[in-house]
């Protein structure tokens, strides 16, 4: 026997119906007070995408073509381009994640108010300009600069050593201003491990090495994971380091479009280059969430 509620509209409904109602009408009011965001985000990123994606399709001729992506299988220079590209992003990130999980394991061991002084010196870059500091690398790795003086002087080597204007250089830089962007989810990630499952461990008789690496690091995985993919998707559309320090050797697909739209003024084809691009970031990234299931590490789900 189903109970009967009075509406406001004076008629009796199932209790069911009711709250069928009441959450329709909660939807409604999450979508009012969404409404906002969504018209921004659809203003300043899917519009621009959908125009981008409209260029590439436009050819010479104003009519719609195909010539774009047919000149990118034909020309292998194109290959090349986004090989580099890739290359570049997966081994900033591989840098970012050796030099940063040391770091991050340090600061999260430190009291509290000392890492905070620490963490000054990690969040240091974001006060200064991203030129400012791609040129700083610029004078500190050329053949006369600090490093090779340096260097020569404490006997490491004889001669300068071509350190900028090549992929060394480009690693280096991109390496040295994505860094925060990784150590900053893992050390949130590391501090919210509680040390009573250290030492939980270590009574279990679990040395230190195999207490780290079959509960710390495992339990570090989320803030790992987080910050390995900013930096990787953040890198694949990096122009001003690659550019400054590659000296025209590293050509990634943003320096390719720049290059495409200042000599050629080809808003096509630079638009075909950054649907590519979007379309095998958005492919590797799910197949990285199905392949090492994403959600389940960072969400904690089965």
């Amino acid at each position: 026997m189903n109970t009967h509620i009075e509406s406001g509209s004076g008629v009796n409904l199932p209790n069911e119906k009711l709250l069928k109602l009441k959450g329709i009408r909660e939807q409604w009011m999450l979508l009012g007070l969404a409404a906002p965001a969504i018209l921004i985000i659809v203003a300043i990123i899917l519009i621009p995408v959908g125009w981008l994606f409209y260029l590439s399709f436009v050819g010479s001729s104003g009519e719609f073509s195909l010539e774009h992506y047919q000149k990118m299988i034909e020309y292998k220079s194109y290959a090349r381009v986004f090989l580099v590209t890739f290359q570049v992003s997966i081994l900033t990130t591989v840098l970012c994640i050796l030099i940063g999980y040391p770091l991050a394991y340090f600061l999260a061991h430190l009291p509290q108010r000392l890492a905070a002084i620490f963490m000054l010196a990690v969040l240091l870059p974001f006060w200064t300009s991203l030129l400012v500091r791609t040129y700083a690398w610029l004078v500190l790795l050329q053949k006369k600069g600090i490093l090779n003086d340096f260097a020569i002087y404490m006997g490491l080597w004889e001669t300068p050593v071509k350190l900028v204007h090549n992929m060394t250089g480009t690693l280096i830089g991109m390496a040295h201003i994505m860094l925060p962007f990784l150590v900053l989810p893992l050390y949130g990630a590391m501090r919210r491990i509680e040390r009573d499952v250290m030492h939980a461990a270590s009574n279990l008789g679990a040395t230190p090495i195999q207490a780290f690496w079959n509960v710390f690091f495992p339990l570090s995985l989320p803030g790992m994971v987080a910050g390995s993919l900013i930096v990787f998707v953040l890198c694949l559309g990096f122009y001003v380091t690659p550019a400054v320090l590659g000296g025209g050797r590293v050509v990634m697909v943003a320096t390719q479009i720049t290059a495409i739209l200042e000599q050629q003024f080809n808003w096509g084809a630079a638009s075909a280059l950054g649907v590519v691009l979007l379309i095998a970031t958005l492919i590797i990234l799910y197949a990285a969430t199905r392949l090492l299931k994403l959600d389940s590490v960072l969400f904690g789900q089965d």
